[in-house]
């Protein structure tokens, strides 16, 4: 009698967790993208494949557009599109880079929402331009930023030059936040750094700030901004570092495919996995007093064995790095 009733007890609780959904996989999801970017069609088609049941609505936002250009046809059984209109059965909505982001902050409803794939600066921009619509008392409102944090850029720096303390940096003035957070950074790490800071407010100006900047470092690094998105720019940083034997740094596969010596990167499949974290993290979070904002998580080191080598470094392997900067600090 006891055993019977404790098989249908049993029973009961296993049919009980089956019928909870688990995770923000089960939560429709209504996906805004405004660019047609390789990176961005990754993030969708990862965000697509983890939708194990709920709706999976995919709206294309014109350029500069708070309504929708067009809607995807639905690809499978339980993934449909709809209109941009406040769904009565709202989820979670993911808006997918700066224009996604501004449709998704003009768009009426309470619904949770993470602003995904933005750099800080767009981020900071974004928070200047529309202040009051990320904190909207009646709404909760994630921001996952497509860079890692500069701790863990300075933590990449600090593995593979444990014996150096100078690094020098190349900024915009409109990199102010970066350079802030790269300063806080800096100061808190054990030993600290020294960190070397010359500003370029234009092209014609990045070739004598890189003449003062590196003969007072040990080390480069190439922000995620103006400089960073240039590719100009970027090689101008990349040519002053190899001519003085500097090692440089950066958030970017590419740049470690052109010089540079290493970099903690981000996939967007892996962006979209932490979108989703983030959007259980808000959908359960009480009165918000602001975005609750996430640099991205570093998915893997890339290192350019070439570069390492020329320079008389023997870095540790890529996944011994990947390692380190997923351990605890």
């Amino acid at each position: 009698m006891h055993r019977a009733v404790h098989a249908l007890l049993a029973c009961g609780l296993v049919l009980c967790l089956t019928a909870v959904p688990c995770g923000a996989s089960a939560a429709n999801l209504t996906v805004l993208v405004g660019d047609d970017q390789a990176a961005s069609a990754e993030f969708v088609q990862q965000l697509r494949s983890d939708q194990s049941s709920g709706r999976f609505d995919l709206v294309r936002i014109a350029p500069g557009a708070a309504e929708p250009a067009d809607t995807e046809p639905a690809a499978n059984a339980g993934v449909r599109t709809r209109s941009l209109r406040p769904p009565g059965d709202a989820g979670l909505t993911v808006a997918v880079g700066t224009a996604a982001a501004r449709a998704a902050l003009e768009r009426p409803g309470a619904e949770p929402l993470v602003l995904a794939m933005l750099s800080r600066l767009e981020y900071e921009n974004l928070k200047a331009a529309t202040p009051s619509a990320l904190r909207r008392g009646d709404r909760r409102v994630g921001v996952l930023l497509r860079d890692p944090a500069m701790a863990d850029q300075l933590a990449l720096v600090n593995a593979v030059l444990p014996q150096k303390r100078r690094l020098g940096v190349i900024a915009t003035p409109e990199s102010e936040p970066l350079v802030r957070e790269l300063q806080r950074a800096a100061q808190t790490a054990y030993p600290a750094w020294d960190l070397q800071v010359e500003i370029a407010p234009d092209a014609r100006s990045l070739a004598a700030a890189l003449r003062a900047l590196v003969p007072r470092s040990d080390a480069l690094m190439v922000l995620p901004d103006l400089i960073g998105d240039s590719q100009a720019a970027t090689l101008s940083v990349l040519h002053a570092g190899a001519g003085a034997g500097l090692p440089v740094f950066g958030a970017s596969e590419g740049l470690v495919r052109s010089g540079g010596l290493a970099a903690a990167v981000s996939t967007p499949g892996q962006l979209a996995q932490q979108a989703r974290q983030l959007g259980q993290k808000v959908a359960s979070a009480g009165n918000p007093s602001g975005p609750l904002v996430e640099a991205a998580t570093p998915a893997t080191v890339r290192i350019n064995a070439t570069v390492a080598r020329g320079l008389g470094l023997r870095p540790p392997e890529e996944r011994e790095l990947t390692e380190r900067l997923a351990a605890p600090r």
